[in-house]
């Protein structure tokens, strides 16, 4: 009996190991997986972790580190110093949201476009000035430059030549001023670094022009005080050349809807006039 109870108990062992193999290979399987599962992820992450984020190209290039200030805020840029000024203001519309197209930047003088940063000396540190205004806030405004533009212009027609009406002739019966700056009829010339000066307002006080691009500015001065007014508040600029005098011409700055709201000025040398009007309208000159 106990030869066959050893026996069965044989037969018993020798049929429960095929289970436990079985179990043990699940085991093993699981196992296997989990640790495939594992490695995946492990990949995956060493996968992710080399996306790029689209500044590696700059990574390889020599780059400067740029201060941005547009509208009282301060934006740190890194650019490679290879970049032209274009894509300058390529990257400053993805910081602040400003088309290009409605961008001045200033970095010693207004930015060109078509140069490089290094070409312009931009170094580390550098303090980047940036004006002008979103499109939302273009639309914003109440009265768009263009109607304002239209509208004097369509008044300008109705009447006689400006340097004949009575307001400006007691101006212009003073004569030309004798510290007046040298004025050339038929040419245009950039701005000069210095303000122009010795010229008339309309209550026939000497009056001085600075124009101050980095904080897109024009300076009214005059004996008594210096008007700081807001190129963007500028809503047109309306010139006539004087009678007897066409190297130089009369000047108005549109500073409000109607016409009490602009600021005369007489004897503008004629070779800025066209300079004057694209500087503070926006449109800037190359010449």
């Amino acid at each position: 009996m106990a030869t066959q109870d050893g026996g069965e108990g044989a037969i018993m062992d020798t049929e429960a190991k095929p289970k436990e193999a079985e179990a043990l290979g699940e085991n093993a399987e699981k196992v296997d997986a989990e640790a495939t599962s594992h490695t995946d992820a492990g990949n995956a992450t060493t996968q992710d972790s080399s996306i790029s984020n689209g500044d590696d190209a700059d990574d390889k290039q020599e780059t400067v580190d740029l201060k941005i200030i547009w509208n009282k805020n301060k934006y740190d840029l890194k650019i490679p110093v290879d970049s032209t000024g274009a894509k300058l203001k390529e990257r400053i519309h993805a910081l602040t949201g400003l088309p290009p197209a409605m961008q001045k930047v200033m970095y010693k003088g207004l930015l060109p476009e078509d140069k490089m940063l290094r070409d312009i000396k931009v170094t580390n540190g550098a303090k980047i000035m940036v004006v002008g205004s979103t499109i939302n806030d273009v639309l914003a405004v109440n009265t768009p430059k263009e109607v304002i533009q239209q509208e004097v212009k369509a008044e300008e027609n109705k009447k006689e030549p400006l340097c004949k009406q009575k307001q400006h002739r007691k101006v212009l019966d003073k004569g030309k001023p004798e510290d007046i700056m040298p004025a050339i009829k038929g040419t245009k010339e950039r701005l000069p670094t210095a303000p122009l000066s010795g010229m008339y307002n309309k209550s026939g006080g000497k009056v001085r022009l600075t124009f101050k691009l980095e904080q897109d500015q024009l300076w009214i001065g005059t004996k008594e005080r210096t008007e700081k007014v807001p190129m963007g508040s500028i809503k047109n600029v309306v010139s006539e050349p004087i009678e007897g005098h066409e190297d130089y011409h009369m000047m108005a700055f549109q500073l409000g809807p109607t016409e009490a709201s602009q600021y005369w000025v007489y004897w503008v040398p004629a070779q800025f006039v066209d300079a004057i009007k694209d500087t503070v309208l926006g449109k800037w000159q190359y010449f």
